[in-house]
C-alpha cells in the first residue's frame, strides 16, 4: 500500500506562514483556499520541489496553534518534541536562503557525530523547521554509541 503523509499546520497567522514557507525554504503553492473570515486560510497545499507537501491553515482564535505549541515548548526548554525536517542535499543552500528570508537561526549547518549535516531554524511562529542531509544506516559501535554502517558492510 501506498499512502502520502501530509504535515497539516495551524497558524495564527496563515497568509504570513505561507509567504514565509515559499520565500524561506522553496515551497510552491499548489492551492490556497481563504477562509470564512477576512485574512484567513480555510487550506493551503504547499508542495516541496523535491517531493512532499505541507498542509496550512488559520487556526480560530480559541485553537491551539503553531504559535501555542512552540511557545509551550520553548518555556519547557531544550529541543521542542515537534519539528519538520527535510532532507536536502546542501544545506549549507537552503541556510543561506532562509536566514536571508528572515528565519530565526536555532542552530546553524553543523556536522553530526553520525555523518549528516544540517541547520534548524524557526519560522514567525516559533515552529522548528530543520533540514539537513539524509541520514545514513547506522549501528552501535563497541562503546554504545550510534556510527554509520560502512557501505561495503550495508
Amino acid at each position: 500500500m501506498n499512502a502520502d503523509i501530509i504535515t497539516n499546520l495551524g497558524y495564527r497567522d496563515a497568509p504570513v506562514a505561507i509567504r514565509f514557507l515559499v520565500d524561506a525554504f522553496g515551497f510552491e503553492e499548489l492551492a490556497v483556499y481563504e477562509g470564512k473570515s477576512e485574512g484567513s486560510i480555510g487550506h493551503a497545499d504547499l508542495r516541496w520541489p523535491a517531493g512532499g507537501v505541507v498542509s496550512v491553515h488559520s487556526n480560530e482564535r480559541n485553537g491551539s496553534s503553531v504559535a501555542d505549541l512552540a511557545a509551550r515548548a520553548a518555556a519547557a526548554g531544550g529541543y521542542p518534541g515537534f519539528s519538520v525536517h527535510v532532507n536536502v542535499p546542501y544545506p549549507e543552500d537552503m541556510f543561506e536562503r532562509a536566514v536571508a528570508a528572515g528565519a530565526r537561526v536555532v542552530r546553524e549547518v553543523q556536522a553530526s557525530p553520525v555523518g549528516t549535516r544540517g541547520f534548524v531554524v524557526s519560522d514567525p511562529e516559533g515552529l522548528y523547521w530543520s533540514f539537513g542531509t539524509r541520514l545514513p544506516r547506522l549501528a552501535r559501535d563497541e562503546h554504545g554509541e550510534w556510527r554509520p554502517v560502512e557501505a561495503s558492510r550495508s
